[in-house]
């Protein structure tokens, strides 16, 4: 199992207290999986810039392709780039692939744009698997989810234990999903004054 996948069926299967972001999940897979890459030496940073280590085959579908799509020529592809580009429609990416290996329950599995509702997943093997790392507050994990609203983790993990790698991804995506929030507030301020003025 990837932290990735582990990602996505614990945001997908968790308690909705409201709607989960689609950009949010998607902007923190596309880091799950650089962490991923990272760790089976297909990627390396130089600053903040991913380079490519070709070679990566593995038996997760999402990975590879991952690992396919990262830019192979300079001055290659930032971080935040990389997040972008590869967490568009990443979420919907992954909620189908569990719903294909029937992780989630595809008849239960209801969207509601631009934000969906999380479902259980009903795989026997997968879930416990990504539960039991939540539960035992695996490092990265727990600060991804934190970064999704989904655990407080910010007592449970020290980051400083992180490798300066893994440190550069899990900020990038600490950013990104705030850059995200502001835009969605943004959004909602100006939606709510164009109607105040059509109100009269």
């Amino acid at each position: 199992m990837t932290t990735a996948r582990d990602l996505a069926i614990v945001a997908l299967g968790a308690t909705p207290e409201g709607p989960l972001e689609q950009g949010d999940l998607a902007l923190a897979l596309a880091g799950a999986e650089a962490v991923d890459l990272l760790a089976h030496g297909a990627l390396a940073l130089d600053g903040d810039r991913m380079v490519p280590r070709p070679g990566l085959v593995t038996d997760d579908r999402l990975l590879n392709r991952a690992a396919g799509s990262i830019v192979s020529h300079e001055p290659y592809e930032t971080i935040e780039q990389w997040l972008w580009r590869r967490g568009s429609n990443l979420a919907a990416a992954y909620a189908e692939d569990l719903q294909r290996t029937g992780l989630i329950d595809r008849s239960r599995s209801r969207w509601r744009r631009p934000r969906f509702v999380r479902t259980a997943p009903d795989g026997p093997l997968e879930r416990p698997c990504a539960e039991e790392r939540t539960q035992s507050q695996e490092a990265v994990l727990t600060v991804l989810l934190d970064q999704l609203g989904l655990v407080d983790g910010h007592q449970a993990v020290d980051e400083d234990l992180f490798e300066d790698d893994v440190a550069r991804v899990l900020a990038a995506v600490g950013d990104a999903v705030t850059q995200l929030e502001a835009a969605r507030l943004k959004q909602d301020v100006e939606r709510a004054a164009f109607d105040n003025m059509w109100r009269g």
